[in-house]
């Protein structure tokens, strides 16, 4: 029978790729880290680690039992934290983070409830995107974030993560009423080929995602108007300046003069909340059970964990 203690060692190794790193995730000493390996060697009856320049690398029989303990870590993290719901209050601080569309949406609401139900939460909330708050949710600095991927541009979520999917809404292509275009009920993305676009700055999951799709059917867009609102991307769109593409949760507020179409091939948004399995205190886990029914996905116990 394998130790937890020691199954954790070899899926930090694995999940960060030294010892030094690994044990400063687990607030252990690396010389901590070396003994319980050597331990877990010792029970498998295998060499799980080699050298690797000044560091390691896992094994091939290494590779095989760090995938299975990062699912029994994974598991074990879920029960402790079960456990914990059960005579724990929901008290403290919870900090927040995500695409400013989807914290719009989604937060305000949400929170209100909680924090009426629950006096002694105390959220705070930072925006911004997910290549930026990714790290942060990591790192411990924040403890529940909201993220977006594309289907035009899927965003992959590190391992350690809890991930429940909250909503896939339709993406639309947003222009001025006047713009002859506006007035179809569909349109093709091949058909856009001059427009001017807005889109959120470069590197981001909206910007990278509308290059791919327009690339998709052959077309390489003239982004003049790389801003992080998507309000302000409208205000431009209704100025008859561009176009623009639009989940649904970021079509309101909507300024007077703007029409959405629907376009083919047809485009989505995946809306997810994502936190760390290891700290998913009872504070997490009541918002984002309060976000799943606020969004009609409640769905108890059906959490992906990314491994």
């Amino acid at each position: 029978m394998f130790g937890l203690d020691r199954l954790r060692a070899l899926d930090a190794v694995a999940t960060h790729g030294s010892m030094a790193t690994a044990a400063r995730a687990l607030h252990i000493t690396p010389s901590a880290v070396s003994q319980q390996l050597v331990k877990l060697e010792r029970e498998s009856g295998h060499r799980l680690l080699e050298p690797h320049g000044r560091s390691v690398r896992l094994t091939h029989a290494g590779r095989v039992l760090a995938g299975h303990a990062a699912r029994v870590c994974a598991q074990a993290a879920a029960a402790e934290a079960d456990l914990a719901e059960l005579g724990a209050e929901i008290i403290g601080p919870l900090r927040l983070g995500g695409v400013g569309s989807s914290l719009r949406a989604l937060l305000p609401d949400v929170l209100a409830r909680l924090t009426a139900e629950h006096p002694r939460l105390t959220p705070t909330v930072v925006d911004g995107e997910a290549v930026d708050l990714v790290p942060q949710l990591l790192a411990g600095d924040l403890d529940l974030l909201l993220t977006e991927s594309w289907d035009s541009r899927p965003f992959a979520l590190p391992q350690g993560l809890g991930v429940r999917t909250l909503a896939v809404e339709d993406i639309q292509v947003a222009l001025a009423e006047g713009h002859a275009p506006a007035a179809r009920p569909e349109l093709d993305l091949a058909d856009l080929g001059g427009l001017v676009w807005a889109a959120c700055p470069v590197g981001t999951e909206p910007y990278e995602a509308l290059t791919q799709a327009l690339r998709g059917v052959g077309l390489e867009p003239e982004v003049r108007y790389p801003v992080t609102e998507y309000a302000t991307q409208l205000a431009f769109v209704r100025g008859g300046l561009c176009a623009a593409l639009v989940p649904e949760m970021a079509q309101q507020p909507c300024p007077p003069g703007v029409r959405f179409v629907p376009v083919r091939p047809a485009l989505t948004r995946t809306v997810q909340a994502a936190w760390r399995t290891r700290a998913a205190s009872p504070a997490v886990r009541a918002c984002v059970e309060a976000l799943s029914q606020a969004c009609g996905v409640y769905e108890e116990g059906h959490d992906e964990v990314r491994t």
